[in-house]
């Protein structure tokens, strides 16, 4: 069972520990550039996780909002919760009642912020405006269906002032989506190349040294199990349903961004 919970997939940053008084908070932690040996109540956490699953990596611990317990980022970049005696573990959706709002939403977007900070504009599809008011990452696959539909709209998101950039996730779902992704950015205008591609034109076979297999990992490391998936500029995942209406879209980010420094992420 918690072979199948917790499978193991590094992701790509350095964690530190907390302060022996555990009070540094999950983006202190997620944020810091070096790892420090555990001490107190998240060495506890650490050795409880370890008996559990040993071959699992945990990859951050903090003291949560939640009374009581610790978060832990594991494999896969899922956040489980557990006593600071170690005793017991909690895995799923945490929510602040009182705020109608996500905190393990608020801890993901903290780790996937982080992932994305490691992966440069030159490795992503980027259309954009001039000027442009939010700008939104899309883990897209060229064959999947949902991803060209949100294509469709790409010159509307930027004539209200979305940005979009794209990081190529050919999902194992579709064999060959890999290799058209490949040709795609092998592509002398890769832009056109991939609006080529949405629009059901075989991008062709064309081979280059390319980021297919970085961006690919990275995904999977922060728990990426889909396209298109949608994070803001806070590593927060929006409802793809806003998305289908530019105007709804553009109020959504608006919606996320004014949370930002409010605490946790509010539910949909």
């Amino acid at each position: 069972m918690f072979k199948h919970l917790f499978a193991v997939a590094t992701l790509a940053f350095a964690a530190s520990a907390a302060s022996a008084q555990g009070t540094a908070s999950f983006g202190d932690v997620a944020s810091a550039g070096a790892t420090a040996p555990a001490s107190g109540e998240e060495k506890v956490v650490r050795d409880a996780l370890a008996r559990l699953a040993p071959t699992m990596k945990v990859e951050a611990v903090a003291k949560s909002d939640l009374p009581g317990f610790y978060e832990a980022v594991v494999g896969n970049g899922q956040v489980v919760y557990v006593t600071g005696d170690g005793k017991y573990l909690v895995q799923g959706e945490v929510y602040d009642v009182a705020q109608k709002a996500s905190l393990t939403g608020r801890a993901q977007a903290t780790i996937r912020l982080a992932a994305l900070k490691t992966l440069p504009q030159s490795k992503r599809l980027v259309f954009a405006p001039a000027n442009p008011k939010h700008t939104v990452t899309v883990f897209t696959d060229v064959d999947c269906p949902y991803c060209r539909q949100f294509h469709k709209q790409i010159a509307a998101y930027n004539q209200v002032g979305i940005a979009v950039e794209y990081v190529l996730f050919p999902l194992s779902i579709h064999p060959g989506a890999d290799k058209k992704a490949e040709a795609v950015w092998c592509a002398q205008d890769r832009n056109s190349a991939y609006t080529a591609a949405m629009n059901g034109q075989d991008p062709g076979k064309k081979t280059c040294a390319n980021p297919i297999a970085e961006t690919t990992a990275l995904a999977m490391k922060i728990g990426i199990g889909g396209t298109p998936t949608i994070l803001n500029e806070n590593g927060v995942q929006v409802n793809g349903g806003a998305a289908q209406d530019p105007a709804k879209f553009l109020a959504e980010l608006d919606r996320l961004a004014a949370q930002t420094g409010k605490g946790p992420v509010a539910a949909n």
